[in-house]
């Protein structure tokens, strides 16, 4: 099969745990073609398919220069999108205006017979920190508002909250404030810019001493591990970005019991590969942009999560 990945730039991955990395890998080992390109290479001309300037790409087995490309450049190689096998959306968040778009352009790619995992429709429609309320049976006390009446309200209810902006990725802009309410007004002020802008106020989970667990869901299927990213010294984010340690365990009930509900529902909407995030036994957000963690899944545990991937998407194409 001929696989393209929309993804940030190759020279930028880590590969020691990089999860778009992990995942070309085994589609190599089982000897489809890959190809790559950035949301930027994409275009739509009248008349014309939608179509993405790629580098066509060999592993090479090496750690630093992974990879050996057939073009310099994404722009001497045009590929319309109906032509490829698969279309995988691995491009990291944000999810800001440019990211929208293309969005559109893949759903124009997808009219023509391109095939998008995840689907650029369901990508818009489950924004990774609001489509938790759509399940409110598995999440804890949770607020998003642009009113700073409503925050203090929330606040003198449950005290010790965490307060984040919906665009955040990677732990950016998360701050707690607990019973005192030191610095609340400032940190609203800060996130949602004079009510111009909305956010998200939860209860703070204090479960997040032991983790905030990424929930791999494959297919509708839950990977059997999670990966717990757990806050070192003082801080309060377990996000790996920040500093956080990443140790692999086994799902708990609760957590088999979530990715078990979600799982099916997500994937007939066309997310193949969704990440959910469990703090405890509470649901806090579910990443459906580029969702991480195969390769230290995978290195803790020896379970294959690129494997599962591969052999999803082999037989969603089937």
């Amino acid at each position: 099969m001929k696989l393209l990945f929309v993804a940030d730039p190759l020279e930028s991955f880590k590969t020691t745990k990089d999860s778009t990395f992990t995942m070309m890998r085994e589609a190599a080992r089982r000897g489809h073609t890959l190809m790559a390109c950035g949301p930027q290479d994409i275009r739509w001309q009248r008349g014309e398919p939608v179509t993405a300037f790629v580098r066509d790409i060999t592993l090479t087995g090496d750690a630093k220069d992974w990879f050996r490309a057939e073009q310099a450049a994404p722009h001497e190689r045009p590929q319309p999108l109906q032509d490829v096998h698969a279309v995988l959306m691995r491009k990291d968040p944000p999810f800001d205006s440019e990211y929208f778009y293309a969005t559109h352009l893949l759903s124009q790619a997808e009219r023509e017979g391109a095939r998008v995992f995840n689907s650029p429709q369901a990508l818009r429609e489950h924004p990774e920190k609001l489509a938790i309320l759509e399940f409110p049976q598995f999440i804890g006390p949770t607020l998003v508002t642009r009113d700073e009446t409503d925050v203090r309200r929330f606040h003198a209810e449950h005290h010790d909250i965490i307060l984040k902006p919906l665009d955040g990725m990677g732990g950016m802009g998360i701050f707690r404030v607990g019973p005192d309410g030191l610095n609340l007004g400032s940190i609203v002020e800060t996130l949602n810019q004079g009510g111009a802008k909305t956010l998200m106020v939860q209860k703070y989970l204090t479960e997040i001493t032991q983790g905030d667990k990424r929930v791999l869901v494959i297919g509708g299927e839950p990977v059997p591990f999670a990966l717990a990213r757990i806050p070192q010294g003082s801080e309060i984010r377990g996000n790996l970005a920040v500093g956080g340690k990443g140790v692999a365990q086994p799902l708990s009930a609760r957590d088999r019991g979530i990715a078990e509900a979600l799982g099916p529902v997500l994937a007939a909407r066309g997310l193949l590969l969704v990440g959910l995030d469990i703090i405890g036994s509470c649901l806090t957000e579910i990443n459906v942009t580029s969702p991480t963690g195969f390769a230290e899944i995978t290195k803790q545990t020896g379970f294959d999560v690129a494997a599962m991937f591969v052999d999803a998407l082999e037989r969603a194409l089937a």
